[in-house]
This record gives structure tokens, sequence and C-alpha cells, in this order.
């Protein structure tokens, strides 16, 4: 059997009685944290750019632009909303061999069960599948390293969890499998140097064409295959050979892996959150910030590599590569004592008195902290002052991180906090009453229009 076969297998096999208490619970939560995150980004500029493209086509069997009442192909509403779930950098994170994040998933999953009339069940189920799956391939090996997108694994993921709501046989799921896989690999190269709008849209466009490579499998379109093993698949060319065994995947031998996913407290890539925490914690104890004459910051080596080893992060010119600077992370929280979504706008990043303390700012891997990542996803940040006084903070789970996860009522108040402005407080209310409700929805009903923007 090919691991396109076994992943389908998995994939049609399990069922809504498959998910234990913690999986239910936890996936609601983080449908309410990317519906927040989504209508928080409703007036990002990607979003308006693609809600424009995507509202002039119509169909039978659409499905609903987030935030509006206007409707379209369930792929086009996939990558429209999945830009405004991903956009701010604030959903959530799964970091293993490969990061991801998983909850980019959601919008096509709730785009497939639209169109499709499905239950509240069964679109729960999805999302935990969906989630299943990217998380045990981040598990399975670094592409990263290699020069590929993490966004890959999401091909895999969207294909198997839509293809799941429309109704597919395993021998059709593997076919979306090998569709999907084979023709929309993404490369690194989105998340490297100076970041663009597309660091935002790599997952939407990958779950764009894997919810049409799933449209295409149930027609009975077969795609190159075996597209892990054979000589120019997967394997050979991305990834390195790896193992698999779903017998220990969730709902069979192992836990679900949705409930090791972080949420995130603050609107920055995930490897900069303990480093946050440890910048807030020290200022309480800095009189007079002008005193600061130098900051290191020890992080692990994907902090170091991704947010702390390139030019562009000491001068970020651009949203995308800010929510990436670990120096500009570090100095706002310093400066500002806070990091939120106006953290980023164009005027901060203009900022000359930013701009000189990024100078003070040095980052280094440490290989203590790399030891014991990803189990932990630590930073320290020490700051010398003039006085020659010497501040240091470790910290090794930022709130949300599953060794302190964030409560429900935190959760709740971030998504009041994303779509305050934008939906009133009833609506808020009724939004979060159907979600944690889902179970006992026979559709999705009017969820998805409660959350048009007045």
């Amino acid at each position: 059997m090919t691991l396109a076969e076994e992943l389908s297998r998995y994939a049609h096999s399990l069922r809504f009685e498959d998910l234990d208490d913690a999986t239910l619970s936890s996936t609601k939560d983080r449908i309410i944290d990317a519906f927040g995150c989504a209508i928080g980004g409703y007036k990002v500029v990607p979003a308006v750019i693609t809600r424009k493209i995507a509202e002039k086509i119509k169909t039978k069997n659409s499905a609903t632009l987030w935030g509006t009442k206007q409707t379209t192909t369930p792929p086009l509403a996939a990558f429209v909303n999945g830009i405004m779930v991903r956009y701010f950098d604030y959903n959530d994170t799964y970091l293993s061999k490969e990061p991801a994040h998983p909850s980019d998933n959601i919008p096509t999953c709730v785009a497939a069960a639209e169109a499709t009339g499905a239950s509240g069940k069964q679109l729960l189920t999805a999302i935990a599948l969906a989630y299943e799956i990217q998380c045990r391939l981040a598990d399975a090996a670094d592409i990263r390293h290699r020069g590929w997108d993490h966004v890959c694994y999401g091909l895999v993921s969207v294909a198997l969890s839509t293809g799941k709501l429309l109704g597919l046989n395993v021998d059709q799921l593997t076919q979306a499998v090998n569709l999907s896989l084979n023709s929309h690999i993404t490369m690194r190269q989105v998340r490297s140097g100076e970041l663009s709008m597309w660091k935002g849209c790599s997952f939407a466009e990958a779950a764009r064409n894997a919810l049409f490579s799933v449209m295409l499998a149930k027609e009975g379109i077969t795609g190159p295959a075996p597209i892990f093993e054979g000589d120019m698949g997967f394997w050979k060319q991305i990834s390195g050979k790896f193992d698999i065994d779903t017998n220990l995947f969730g709902g069979r031998e192992g836990a679900f892996k949705i409930n090791e996913t972080s949420i995130k407290y603050f609107p920055a890539e995930y490897h900069s959150q303990s480093a946050i925490w440890a910048a807030l914690d020290l200022r309480k104890n800095i009189g007079n910030l002008d005193d600061i004459v130098g900051v290191e910051v020890s992080t692990q080596e994907a902090g170091f590599t991704i947010l702390g080893n390139d030019p562009a992060k000491w001068n970020p010119t651009t949203k995308e590569t800010a929510d990436h600077s670990l120096p500009y992370i570090v100095g706002r929280a310093l400066l500002d004592g806070k990091i939120d979504n106006s953290t980023y706008q164009s005027s901060k990043l203009k900022d000359k008195k930013i701009i000189e303390f990024m100078k003070k700012i040095k980052v280094f891997e440490d290989k203590s902290i790399t030891a014991i990542y990803p189990k932990r996803v630590a930073n320290k940040v020490t700051v010398k002052l003039a006085s020659g006084k010497i501040l240091s903070k470790k910290v090794e789970d930022p709130r949300g991180h599953p060794y302190n996860p964030m409560t429900r009522e935190e959760i709740m108040e971030k998504f009041n906090t994303l779509t305050l402005g934008f939906l009133p407080s009833e609506r808020r209310k009724k939004i979060i009453a159907t979600i944690y409700a889902l179970d006992k929805a026979k559709t999705l009903g009017n969820l998805v229009t409660l959350l048009a923007v007045n």
C-alpha cells in the first residue's frame, strides 16, 4: 500500500465518534480563533483585492466570502477566507521537524462543508482530520531546510479533509492527494529575505488548488502515482524518505494532534512569543528606556534562522518582514510595552526610534535552547543598562503553548478584540454560541452569514 493510499484509508475511516471530548473542545476553540483572525483581517489589502475578484464569480453549491453575504466558488472562498485567517500571523501554530499553522485548513473545510450542506459533526471531524494529517507530516520530515515551504503538507491535509466532506471514496481520496501534491509544490522563498504579501497567502493558494484537485478527483481525474514513493516523487524531490504509521494517529492508538497545537497570544511569528513575554517582563524593571545600551536575544535554531539571521530583519519595510523579525518585535515590546496589530503600521516601521534601537539588538542561537526545541519554544532576553547593570529573563512556555494554554475566556477575549468594530456585541456572542454548539447542528445554517461585517 502506498502512503497516499494509507493516509486516504485513515481519512475515510475517521468518524465523529472517534473524537474525544478534549479534541472536540480544542477544535471548537480553534474555529473561534480562526474566525476572529479572519474578521480582524477583513480590510487587509490582499483580502480586499482577492475578494473583489472572487465575488464576481457565481456558481451553484457556492461558499460565502467571510465578512460579506456574497458567495463564490468554494476554492475561491477558501482562498480569500484563508488569506484573512493567516494575514496577521495571529492564527495557531504547530512546531515539529517542520513548522505549521494548521488552522489554515479551517477556511477550506468550512467552504466545502457549506457547499455540500454538511453537518456540524462532519465539519468538526474534517477539521480535526486536517490538523492530524498536517501535524503528522510535520513530525515526519523537515522540508524548510531543503528550500520548500511548510504549506506543501497542507496540500495533503486539505485534500483529505475536504475530500471527506465531498464524500470521496478511498480511491478518489488517493487521487486527490496525487493531483494536489504533484502540481502545487511551494518554494520556501516566500519566507526568506524581505517578505511580501504572499507570505500570508501561500497556504490559501495551496488550499485553493487542493480543493480543486478534490473536485477533479471526484469526477474521475487521476493523478501521478505513487506520489510519495515514485522515482520522481515527493520523497526523492522534496522531503527524503520518512515513515508514518497511521495506527498511531488520533482515533486509533494515538491522541489527536490538534491538542498539541499552540494558540497565539500575540500577533507575531510563533518563535518570538516567549521573547515578547521576556521583554515585557524585563521592561517592568527598567526605569528609563534610554538607559538601554544593548539587548541580546538567545533563541532556538529555528528562531535564529527564521527571525534573526537576515539583514532585512534589522530594517523591516513591510508588515510581513516585521512580524518575522526578532529584533523588531523585541524592540517594540521594550519600547511600547505591548505587541498588537498596530505594532506593524507603516508609521511604526518608519519610526526612527525603533530603527536606531534595533542597532543595539543582537540575536544568537543558544544550543541549550535548541536542545529543548520543539517541545519547548524558549527565548532568553538580556538587557544591558548604562549603569552596567544586566537584566535577563528566560521564558520557555509562552501563553497559549500546550504547557501553558490559554483559557476559553482568553480565547473569546481575543475573538472579541479582533472583531470589535466589525461585528456588534450580540452577534459576536451568537457566533461563539453557534460554534460551541456545532456538534448539534444539522447544517452550518447561518454561521457564516453571521460573520458579515456591518
